[in-house]
């Protein structure tokens, strides 16, 4: 009877490892883009990504890190921690992108950049942020 009892608590132990949360990968479900926002696609080619990139690394590497993945050196002493862009980019639509980088994000250190960059920039931050990889 304890072998059983045993096996059955390893097998508890093997499902709850597999199942359980606690991964800092793991993306929330997003909350939903705004009106004035939602449907909104980038008016921009695949080549945006480029220019996109130089916007990245001046604006959003010191946070988010040179590949998107939360862990630039400023973002370290961030609370809540920069958000995983290459996870979170292929869950999202680019009016989710553009939104939080144009309006920024409530109770944590993302800042809008509406009126800090053009609207093309950001366009071109979106397209980046769509040629990272987890």
């Amino acid at each position: 009877m304890k072998k059983v009892l045993f096996v059955v608590l390893v097998l508890i132990a093997v499902v709850l490892t597999a199942c359980g949360g606690g991964s800092s990968a793991a993306v929330a479900t997003p909350v939903p883009v705004p009106a004035e926002y939602a449907g909104k696609t980038s008016p921009l080619g695949a080549d945006a990504a480029t220019a996109g990139a130089e916007v990245f690394k001046t604006n959003c590497v010191s946070c988010h890190g040179p590949q998107g993945h939360g862990d630039g050196p400023a973002g370290a002493a961030l609370d809540p921690a920069p958000k995983n862009l290459a996870i979170l980019a292929p869950t999202v639509g680019d009016d989710f992108l553009y939104w939080r980088i144009n309006t920024g994000k409530e109770g944590t250190s993302m800042v809008a950049w509406k009126g800090v960059l053009t609207d093309e920039q950001i366009w071109q931050a979106v397209a980046f942020v769509r040629t990272l990889k987890p």
